[in-house]
């Protein structure tokens, strides 16, 4: 019985990143002798295996055989005549193909170390095509390390694609791989290697319509749309934001890739349009609420966040109002950060100033600092509470603003 460390713990060792987590495989060792050591059983498709000490998962060595559609259409093999190479065999990319004995000696069966140092993913072996998810994961990857995808690999991904493999990809499972890509640091990388092999289109059709649809020329008419979402979506990830806002960012203007082309450049009521695709893209991948919620918000208002300063202080308050500003302060400052995103994305605009931020803020707060419960007792009418309480958060907005245009 021999123990090896593999996947992503020898490959973030070798690059000289963070190990955030450990796998282990167990070559030689049968169930029982691991039940006889001590090790509790965890594993529901193929045997895992507790440490009784540190509590870490050894795997025994598997083969994996096609036997239907999608990532769950596998039978496994898992026995103590499996070799190491048998099981780094059934990986997906020759960076995570990798092992490393007790003794610190690298086996790399398929070049996974030179794949590294020319900064290339690459297939392992022709058992990619049969898991659709290795797609996901291999634009997750190029998200992470900015790795190029080999000519071969991205053939076979496209295979895939045309025999309609990513068609059996359930919901949950897109939503689960985009999220983690979504946090990576070019998260624009993934979704180009999706768009590349054709699985975007088949996974996120409303969001692979954007590309090739041009921007009014006042902004930069050398790129598409698509190319704007990607620049605000890595912007987005450049300032650490959380998932739901890298969201919203990547759908901001999902409503322009249903322009017709006869209006183009212009792409006048996108915003309508659009929250009905967020909508479905959103329940087509099973996104979370907080991320739909967002998204909705911000594909609906950015285009008035832009004008913020130009608005009467009478339509800052609805704009307060529809975003449930007062009540959900937090969730109104991402919003602002992901229009600050779409500002970003534009060459032109990549370091120009953005003060609608910070006075939709301090509109926020200026209408937040209203005594509601005051005026409510003064209010001899209580039916008209809910106006009195608008009209003087109304009235504090134009205070603040005309303050700002004095100074």
């Amino acid at each position: 019985m021999k123990i090896y460390t593999v996947g992503g713990a020898v490959r973030d060792q070798m690059l000289g990143l963070p190990v955030k987590d450990r796998d282990y495989v167990v070559v030689g060792a049968t169930p029982d002798e691991m039940l006889a050591q001590g090790y509790k059983p965890v594993g529901k498709d193929f045997p895992v295996f507790l440490h009784p000490t540190s509590h870490a998962e050894y795997a025994l060595a598997r083969t994996e055989r096609k036997s239907g559609h999608g990532y769950k259409g596998f039978t496994v093999y898992a026995a103590a005549d499996v070799t190491l190479e048998d099981d780094l065999a059934r990986r997906d990319l020759t960076i995570n193909a990798m092992a490393e004995d007790e003794d610190g000696e690298l086996v790399d069966p398929y070049g996974g170390q030179d794949d590294l140092a020319r900064r290339l993913l690459r297939h392992v072996g022709p058992a990619f095509v049969e898991d659709p998810v290795r797609i996901l994961r291999l634009a997750r990857f190029a998200a992470r390390f900015g790795f190029e995808v080999a000519p071969e690999t991205m053939k076979l991904c496209r295979e895939m694609v045309t025999m309609g493999e990513v068609d059996h990809l359930v919901p949950e499972r897109v939503w689960a791989e985009m999220a983690k890509g979504l946090m990576e640091a070019q998260p624009s990388r993934m979704l180009m290697v999706l768009r590349e092999c054709g699985a975007l289109a088949r996974l996120m059709p409303a969001l692979d319509a954007l590309f090739g649809v041009p921007q009014p020329a006042q902004w930069h008419p050398e790129i598409d749309t698509g190319d704007h979402a990607m620049r605000v979506l890595d912007y987005a990830a450049s300032q650490g934001w959380p998932l739901d806002t890298r969201y919203a960012a990547l759908c901001h203007d999902l409503g322009k890739g249903t322009t017709p082309e006869a209006e183009w450049p212009r792409h006048i009521g996108h915003e309508e349009r659009g929250v009905a695709l967020v909508e479905q893209l959103s329940e087509r991948l099973r996104a979370p609420n907080d991320c739909r919620d967002l998204a909705l918000m911000v594909c609906r208002e950015h285009g008035l966040v832009h004008k913020a300063q130009e608005l009467r202080p009478a339509t800052v308050m609805e704009l307060l109002a529809r975003c449930d500003a007062l009540r959900k302060p937090e969730r109104f400052a991402r919003m602002l950060d992901a229009c600050v995103a779409d500002a970003r994305g534009r060459p032109t605009f990549e370091t120009a100033a953005y003060p609608q931020h910070a006075y939709l803020l301090a509109c926020r707060d200026a209408a937040a600092a209203v005594d509601a419960g005051a005026l409510a007792a003064a209010t001899e009418d209580k039916a008209q509470i809910p106006e009195v309480v608008r009209q003087a958060r109304i009235a504090a907005i134009a205070e603040l603003r005309k303050s700002a245009e004095a100074a």
